[in-house]
């Protein structure tokens, strides 16, 4: 008898998931409630042109609903967070392979409208504010965005009304600007951050990679290194972080660098010197014509 099984009992057979994809409001609400059967369930918001990151954040999903729960995955590519001049014409749109990894990755519905479904007014006289928290960083880089963000995150709350909501760290000021929502709105979702998923080299995973090219990718790794250089002067204190990730940077070719800070999670407003406990060092710069963003948790002693 093979190892691991005992006579008399059926083997459980793993539950293969097909994912269904729907375009409307009242389709996905058919699909992902198809009885009434109380079960956890999550979603994982996308903008598409998905990759292993946005895979990380889908089984984080499936493992926290566990095999009964349900999992259902937004693609879309919300038009209110991007400002005059951005990249929204361009941002890559790839659904049928989205939604194979989406499948393989253990999601159960992907809900990829049009923009006229979840604005089918036109543009949204109302909007979430970020408020100070918005403003900073990439708030001050593109105003508006978060406020574009929430807008979008809160009514695709309100339609998959998940038990739980799953957010990349990479994005970590998306993801303090969410949690505060959830928080200062009363959501009932529990917020997940998932930690960014990196390629070997260290270059964090994202969309905008794709428009790299192999010279500017070597280039791009200048971000990494210069977040794990100041995470490694973490026990030093606050100035020595910022000066270890700032020697790289200064020496860095070809970026073109908007932001290098130590931030305060709680409300993200720059770390003072005496500063203690978990920050977020964090950056934006432009490689070539692209504007990548990355950050990692320093414990600041």
């Amino acid at each position: 008898m093979a190892r691991g099984k005992q006579p008399g009992k059926a083997q459980r057979a793993p539950k293969v998931h097909r994912a269904v994809v729907t375009r409307t409001v009242d389709d996905f609400e058919a699909a992902f409630w198809p009885d009434e059967q109380p079960v956890d369930n999550a979603v994982v918001m996308t903008m598409g042109a998905l990759h292993e990151g946005h895979a990380a954040l889908i089984r984080a999903a499936r493992k926290q609903v566990g095999r009964d729960g349900r999992v259902a995955v937004t693609v879309f590519v919300n038009p209110l967070q991007f400002g005059a001049g951005e990249d929204l014409e361009r941002y890559p749109r790839a659904l049928d392979e989205d939604v194979r990894l989406a499948e393989a990755n253990g999601a159960d519905v992907v809900f990829a409208p049009s923009v006229d479904e979840v604005y089918p007014n036109g543009e949204p006289q109302v909007r979430l504010a970020a408020g100070p928290m918005g403003a900073r960083y990439e708030g001050a880089t593109r105003p508006g965005h978060f406020d574009g963000v929430l807008t979008v995150v809160a009514k695709l709350l309100h339609i998959t009304d998940p038990d739980f909501a799953f957010f990349g760290e990479k994005d970590a000021q998306q993801l303090a600007i969410v949690r505060r929502m959830v928080a200062d709105l009363d959501f009932d979702v529990e917020v997940v951050g998932v930690p960014t998923t990196r390629e070997e080299d260290g270059l964090a995973l994202s969309s905008r990679n794709r428009y790299l090219s192999a010279e500017e990718r070597t280039r791009a790794l200048a971000l990494s290194e210069a977040l794990f250089a100041g995470r490694d002067a973490a026990a030093r204190g606050p100035k020595a972080v910022r000066e270890a990730a700032g020697a790289v940077l200064d020496a860095a070719e070809g970026v073109d660098l908007d932001y290098l800070a130590l931030i305060d999670p709680h409300d993200f407003t720059e770390a003072p010197d005496d500063f203690q406990g978990e920050a977020v060092l964090a950056v934006a710069a432009k490689v070539g014509a692209t504007r990548l963003i990355d950050n990692v948790h320093v414990i600041c002693r």
